[in-house]
């Protein structure tokens, strides 16, 4: 991977689903969920005011939800990944196959 986040960012790649699990396409504006992708790299961690380093809490190929909207979007050769923050992320899934 050529990025390297700083701090406590995160970089995902985003998890495109576009049926439903009865085969509907749906299209961007109709999706009113949580976003789903997998974690292909992260950062160090941040720095509280002591000096200590907290690390961050995901780990490269967590798959993750994260709000819609959150993030910047970035094109990295033909990927297009997304920045967060970790505070973006609101949970990991523990099992892929889970049902967003």
């Amino acid at each position: 991977m050529d990025i390297r986040p700083l701090g406590d960012r995160v970089v995902v790649e985003i998890i495109e689903e576009e049926k439903t699990a009865s085969g509907i396409v749906l299209p961007d504006v109709a999706k009113d969920k949580p976003q789903r992708g997998t974690v292909v790299a992260v950062g160090p961690g941040r720095w509280l005011a002591n000096g200590q380093r907290v690390p961050v809490e995901v780990a490269q190929g967590d798959v993750v939800l994260f709000a819609q909207g959150a993030g910047t979007k970035v094109k990295i050769g033909d990927r297009t990944l997304l920045v967060l923050s970790e505070s973006d992320v609101m949970a990991v899934l523990q099992s892929a196959a889970v049902p967003v």
